[in-house]
Parts: structure tokens; sequence; C-alpha cells
């Protein structure tokens, strides 16, 4: 190639010449000589000597002095953002119709008709769950959603708690050694009890409380002082549920087999003809199980937020949705676990107050918390007796006794609350009678548990909502209910002395300390007498 300077094309170009002979036209102006373009009005004039910086720099591969601004690194990167996301929608799209292709006519083929049976039947036994969604809505695209936040959020929770963790480890619980009392029931099990206030023998009443779910027989009244148990003269006993404490499991327990537990505890430890029975929150439950299956050896009830049935058929519309509002979306997703799946809830205890680590009353629970409850359970000596309870609670570190109680609270109880009392019609024998009814008020009697029964309700209670209570009020009308305006569900039941000196002089009256030995030798007698005066069975009179 010729290097010698010229004008025009040809083999007399300069290597400049050449490499901007390769675009058309781009109006560059060159030093020498050479055609170039006429800039328009206003176009700034590039001089020849300015070809480094118009090929290198702002012209061929640079921005041209028109343009404007160049973009930033944050715009830059939100365009890259937005393209890629629309590439993956696209991605989606195109992989889901190739998917709807590929699927069609498998429903003839055999595995297509032996999936499809298996898809029906587990539809039709979670229809129940397309309640809950907006009638606008199609279950099969809904629940799709629902499902994937569903998990994305267990996803959240979990490394949320696992940071949690690493940064402050919980306290491991401490269980103690064996030490309760024992007594050993019909069918060879072992039942483990503890005992407080006057002794039997001189005690004017006897009580005893089943715990509550989390719970074990060292609950009782929490934090009831000694010195006011007897000065109401009260022995109360308390004792673990099957599976729970140092009690043996039953193989097969429901409520009946619970009140005949309770029956036979109060027979061996000398209780007399009739006893007192309290039932705390879910303790509720087996208390009512003794007013229906063991009334006549019961002197009285005392219920405190007796939890109720949440699928409870007696139960009206306005009742199940205001008792259902009241609680967490973790303690309703644990009741529809408790009454679908159960089988799935020892994977969630065993996560929780079954894993050996101090956790949260409310957060093993589940619970809202009101004011008054908040304030109890920050205290130090809540948080220690919690602590002691629920460790003796998952002392034999088992999962099937928690699922019982959980599924025992939301099935069938084998009775309906309806039934504890019951308002019937009396009426004589005969036609006379029939016709008398007619054209009068026919004359009702009370059949059933007729003894005194008093709940104390919280009305700032969110673990069981006060409504609750105005169900069970409705169902047992003779019942009494107290209303406490500012309590929850803690606060009035748990280390409060003035509570449960309230709730002994109304169940008991004005204190009398325990029996006398004048009461006892009158009493002793009075029972002599009664002997003597019953006629012994005589088999030759029988004939």
């Amino acid at each position: 190639m010729s290097t010698a300077p010229g004008g025009g094309g040809g083999g007399g170009m300069t290597w400049q010449e050449e490499l901007a002979s390769l675009v058309e036209d781009t109006g560059i102006v060159y030093a020498g000589g050479g055609t170039a373009a006429v800039p328009e009005e206003g176009e700034e004039l590039m001089s020849g000597g300015n070809l480094g910086g118009r090929v290198f720099g702002r012209g061929l591969y640079g921005t041209d002095a028109r343009a404007g601004p160049e973009e930033s690194l944050k715009e830059q990167v939100t365009g890259f953002v937005m393209a890629t996301g629309e590439m993956l929608r696209e991605l989606g799209h195109g992989c889901w119709d190739i998917a709807q292709q590929s699927l069609e006519g498998l429903e003839d083929t055999y595995l297509g008709k032996q999936v499809r049976g298996h898809w029906d039947a587990v539809s039709r036994r979670l229809e129940f769950l397309n309640e809950y969604l907006p009638e606008d809505r199609d279950p099969a695209h809904a629940w799709p959603v629902v499902i994937s936040v569903f998990l994305i959020a267990l996803l959240v929770l979990n490394v949320h708690s696992e940071t949690e963790t690493t940064v402050e480890p919980p306290k491991k619980l401490y269980i103690s050694p064996p030490s309760a009392s024992r007594i050993q029931l019909l069918d060879g099990r072992y039942m483990a009890y503890q005992e407080k206030g006057v002794p039997t023998e001189i005690a004017r009443f006897f009580m005893i409380v089943p715990h509550s779910f989390l719970s074990s027989r060292l609950a009782g009244i929490p934090a009831i002082k000694e010195s006011l148990l007897e000065e109401f003269g009260v022995r109360l006993v308390t004792y673990d549920l099957p599976g729970f404490g140092e009690s043996d499991p039953h193989p097969g327990r429901d409520l009946n087999s619970s009140a005949m537990d309770m029956l036979q505890l109060a027979n061996a430890l000398g209780a007399p003809d009739k006893f007192w029975v309290l039932g705390y929150s879910g303790g509720a439950m087996h208390a009512w199980a003794a007013v229906h299956y063991i009334p006549d050896k019961l002197a009285g009830v005392a219920m405190l937020a007796p939890m109720a049935n949440p699928y409870d058929p007696n139960m009206n519309k306005e009742e199940i949705q205001k008792t259902w509002d009241k609680w967490t979306i973790k303690r309703k997703f644990m009741y529809v676990l408790a009454r679908r799946f159960p089988s799935l809830l020892p994977y969630f205890y065993r996560r929780s107050f079954l894993s050996g680590k101090y956790g949260q009353p409310e957060k093993w629970l589940s619970l809202t918390l009101g004011k008054k409850d908040k304030s109890l359970v920050e205290e130090p000596s809540f948080r220690e007796f919690w602590e002691k309870d629920v460790a003796e609670s998952v002392r034999q570190a088992d999962a099937k006794p928690f699922r019982e109680e959980a599924v025992l609270q939301v099935s069938y109880w084998g009775f309906s609350l309806a039934d504890v009392q019951v308002r019937k019609q009396h009426r004589g024998k005969g036609l006379l009678s029939w016709l008398k009814s007619l054209y009068s008020e026919v004359e009702l009697e009370w059949a059933g548990f007729l003894g005194p029964i008093h709940i104390w309700q919280g009305m700032d209670d969110r673990v069981v909502p006060p409504l609750m209570t105005e169900f069970v009020r409705r169902l047992v009308p003779r019942a009494t209910v107290h209303r406490l305006p500012d309590d929850g569900h803690f606060s009035y039941f748990c280390f409060c002395d003035d509570c449960h000196r309230q709730i002994l002089s109304t169940l008991f009256g004005s204190p009398q300390g325990p029996l006398t030995t004048i009461e006892l030798e009158v009493d002793q007698s009075a029972t002599e007498e009664y002997i003597e005066e019953t006629p012994p069975n005589d088999s030759s009179e029988q004939e």
C-alpha cells in the first residue's frame, strides 16, 4: 500500500481514511481533503484533527454529542433485572403451554386413571377448605397459590427462628427426679398425684383438679397458699393425666375413662361420699366428664375459663365466628390438624415443647394475651412455675398423650353439654292428667346434675373467648357465671391470693377451718346409727 499523501481514494488513502471509508457518509471531515457531509444547521462542526475522538470516542463507537447523559449503574441494573424477569415470565408461559399439550390425553391412560382416582379422593376430603375462599375464586387456581405462600412463610419463619437461636440459645428444660405419690388403678396402671391442704380425715371439703393441656399435677391452683386451704378446711388433690408427668399412659383413653380414673383416685385417698371438682381451661373437659358420668359423687363444680369443643354442633354461626376470630392463625391451624389430620401433630410438638428446650407460653401455645396476662407471664415467679410445670408435663417425651388430648378436645365427647342439665315435663299418670296438661301449664323439672356449678370468665380472655362461656351458659342454664371485666386467661386463676379467697368463699361460704373433734364424733355416731337402722339383706325373706 502506498503511503504517499494524496487526495482521493484508491491506493493513496491513509489508514484513517480507509477506516472511515467503511462507514457510509458519516459526515466526518478529514484533514487534507476528502469528501465530507455538510453538517446541518446548529450541528457542531468537528475539525479534521479530532478524528480519533470521532471514531474511538463520541462518534462511531462512543456516544454522539447530540445523545443524552449516560445511564447510571442503578438504571442499568434495573433494566437488566426487568428484562430478565420478562424473559423468565415468557419462559414459564412457554413451559406451561408445553406441559398442557404434553398432558392432553393422559387422563385416558391407565396411569392417569389411577392418579385421577386418588386425586379425586383427596379433593373430596379437602372440600371443606373451599368454604374459606371468596365466592369468585376458583379453588384449582387459588389453593396452589395459597399453599405456595404458606410454604414460603414457613421457610421464612424457620430461617428467622434459626437466626434467633444463634443469637440467644434457649435454655434446656430441667427434668427433676421422680417424686410423685402414686396409686395403682384397677387396670394395673399407676397414677401420680399430689395433695395439699388439711388431711383428708379432718377436711370439710375434698377437691380434685384435673390439669389442662401442657400441664401436670404441679399446677393445681397455681401458688395457692396452704394457710388459705387450712382456713377453709380444704383437701386439694391434683393428678397427672395418662401419659403426662409420672402417670402411666392409657391404651385407649376417652372422657369416660377419665371420669373413672378420677373416681378411683378419690376412693383410694379416702374421699367422702361426695367431692368437688375444679376444671381450668382445657382441664374443664375432664371436669364436665365427671359431671356427666359420676354426677352422684360430686358435691359441686368450679370452672375457670372453661374450654368447650370449638366444633360443637350446638354452636350457632355467631358463636363460631366470634370464637375463632379471637385466635391466632397458628392456633386455628393446630385445631384443624387435630380435627382432620392428627397424625401431623407430633411433628409440630417435637419442634416446640417436646424439643427439650424452654419456651414462652404464648409462643408454644400460640396465644394472644391481654394486658393483665402479659404483665403476669413476664413475672419471674410465673416463669419459674411455668418452666417446672411444662418440664413435668413432658417428662416422658412422648407426643402420643398430647395428641390424644388435642383430639379429645375437638372430637365428640361422648355426651353433649346440653345433657348435663335437662328440663323435662312432669306429667301425672292416666288420662285425666293428660287432659289437664292440655289446658294448663305443664310443671317442669330439672334432670341431670343439680348441684352448684360456678364459672369464672375473664372478659379480656383471648385464649377462651367470653362468648364460649356464654355458649356453655346457654346449654347449662342453671350454672352461675361470674364475669371478670379486666381479667384474662391467667390473671385471675394464677398467683392471685385475693382471687383464690374469692373462689373458695363462693364455693364454701365463710371459712370454718378443719373439722373439730366434736364434729368428727357427731359425724361418726350418725354413721353408726345409719348402719344400725339399715336392715341386713336376708335371703330367706327375699325368697
